[in-house]
């Protein structure tokens, strides 16, 4: 009966789970669905990000429902031979760091990309089917031990050499990185993934006619960084990267092996380290041994965080500058604080938008010592068909970087818009006036959040009884010229925002949203006249429709 109980008690451990599937995914809400229906009956926390692409994952809970969770997920055959990386851990005990990790709620969220390799909307994903090769924690090892002579089967003659390429973000090395003799190793010093790309079309000469061997925290983040790298052609086809990333490289290698220092992880954990304690980062001011996150520090600047020992954060002001920022130049001076009423700032960034007569804020959340007195409020508009949640959505990743000193308030227009629905058309006659279509069903209305607009239609009468409607015709991008009234109602909603929401330090508007804030902005210095043709000319600028 011990032994049974010894078991039992093994099985309520508590773990962290994370995996990821690059696989086309045919049904995002039934995959949703699954999810959505299994972590909470699990109780399993954490983040879940869907696209169209795949699925990347990251929860806790105890060991014995992590477990039933990945059995119910191999049932699937989408995830056939997913890598599956489950850790035991304690029960997260900070709930600052478990809340910042997103370990106090459960996220589901449907995204565009896994992850986000560029921030320039131009610029195309490569194909994940181009990716790197994958080498397991033994061949990784032995390439770097031997300095790339493992790869030489794979690699034509000319090929100048091996070069070791990490794919994580500045706050990450910091703590930990692989180091092999004679192996140049390329750390990118970037404050966040999406700058990867540029940093590669920066260096590219570094990379170019040598075997490129990345590694990442997991694996993803190489998945498609090895793509892009391989997608710019001859010279750069030799690209490896560590299958599991440094979380199996560590189960493989418990001594560290070529890996010095901590693994930052994404979860309560903070960082997972080898039997090696030795560390190899400092704290931020004063050059001792440190290699904690659990704090929390930020740069005041870029908010990336930062490494400052406790004894530091007793004797200095909780105002810190990253490596980054004080290479650009950046440093506490250029804080902005409040003289006399009047804002001074050492640099010209400025941190407010200002309107006369309304109820917006002039004060600037930092006082005259550069302590911090509160968060900037800022009133955000949603762009037309959509509603204030969609746009808080859309933000998250934002509102996460800016949470320590940014509140953001998301509100929905006042002009409740009808659901529309495209019939399925199987003819065009190249007009609008005379499609044939086939009759089908609208989508059912209870699984679908209102929809609001800024400005609507000169003949718009509000959302009718019906549930759905038929678009007139199929979409026309020329239909925000159409949209010309509503401006005073919303307006006068506004308003009554202000009063009741505010003050607020500034505005932030998405597509009609910003069309709204450009008349707002107009409005407020009194020039009323041509105010429609202020807003038509912004929304054909962004084509927000």
């Amino acid at each position: 009966m011990a032994k049974t109980h010894a078991e039992e008690q093994d099985r309520q451990q508590y773990g962290v789970l994370l995996y990821y599937k690059y696989t086309e995914i045919p049904d995002l809400n039934d995959l949703v669905a699954f999810y959505e229906c299994n972590c909470n009956s699990l109780g399993l926390l954490g983040r879940v990000r869907l696209s169209p692409q795949g699925v990347n994952v990251t929860v806790g809970g105890k060991l014995s429902l992590l477990e039933k969770h990945i059995a119910a997920v191999m049932s699937n055959i989408l995830f056939e031979g997913t890598d599956f990386k489950l850790a035991t851990c304690d029960h997260p005990l900070n709930d600052k760091v478990a809340k910042e990790c997103g370990f106090t709620s459960l996220s589901i969220r449907v995204v565009k990309d896994l992850v986000t390799l560029s921030s320039q909307p131009m610029l195309k994903s490569p194909e994940i089917s181009n990716a790197g090769t994958h080498l397991s924690a033994v061949d990784f090892h032995s390439a770097l031990q031997s300095a790339g002579k493992l790869l030489e089967k794979e690699s034509p003659a000319d090929t100048e050499g091996l070069v070791l390429l990490d794919a994580r973000n500045l706050y990450e090395t910091r703590i930990g990185k692989f180091h092999a003799p004679n192996v140049e190793t390329l750390d990118p010093g970037i404050r966040q993934y999406s700058d990867l790309s540029s940093w590669i079309d920066d260096n590219s000469e570094q990379l170019k006619g040598k075997c490129v061997l990345m590694y990442c925290t997991g694996g993803i983040r190489c998945e498609m960084a090895s793509a892009y790298i391989r997608s710019k052609g001859a010279g750069f086809e030799h690209v490896f990267q560590l299958f599991g990333g440094i979380q199996r490289y560590l189960e493989q290698f418990p001594d560290g092996g070529f890996f010095k220092g901590k693994n930052f992880v994404f979860d309560h954990r903070i960082s997972v380290g080898s039997s090696d304690a030795s560390v190899i980062s400092t704290c931020l001011l004063c050059g001792s041994a440190f290699d904690d996150y659990s704090s929390r520090c930020r740069c005041t600047h870029c908010r990336m965080l930062v490494l400052v020992c406790g004894s530091c954060r007793q004797k200095e002001k909780p105002l810190y500058v990253c490596e980054l920022c004080q290479k650009h130049g950046k440093g506490v001076g250029s804080v902005p604080s409040i003289e006399n009423g009047e804002t001074q700032a050492g640099s010209s960034e400025e941190l407010k938008t200002v309107f006369s007569d309304t109820e917006l804020s002039r004060q600037v959340p930092w006082s005259h010592d550069n302590q911090p007195r509160r968060k900037i409020k800022i009133l955000c508009l949603h762009g037309f068909r959509q509603n204030a949640s969609s746009f808080k959505g859309r933000t998250a990743s934002l509102a996460k970087k800016l949470k320590t000193f940014v509140e953001l308030v998301f509100v929905d227009a006042p002009h409740e818009l009808p659901y529309i629905y495209q019939p399925c058309f199987t003819e065009s006659h190249g007009d609008c006036t005379s499609p044939s279509f086939e009759r089908t069903q609208p989508p059912p209305s209870e699984n679908c959040k209102k929809k609001y607009g800024w400005l609507v239609a000169p003949d718009f009468n509000g959302r009718s009884e019906a549930d759905w409607k038929i678009a007139d015709c199929p979409f026309d991008p020329l239909q925000y010229q159409q949209q010309t009234d509503g401006f005073e109602a919303s307006l006068a909603y506004l308003k009554t925002v202000f009063s009741q929401e505010g003050p607020f330090d500034g505005i932030l508007g998405f597509s009609q949203g910003a069309a709204m804030v450009a008349a707002l902005v107009s409005a407020q210095k009194g020039r009323l006249t041509g105010i429609y043709d202020l807003v038509r000319d912004f929304a054909a600028k962004d084509k927000y429709f």
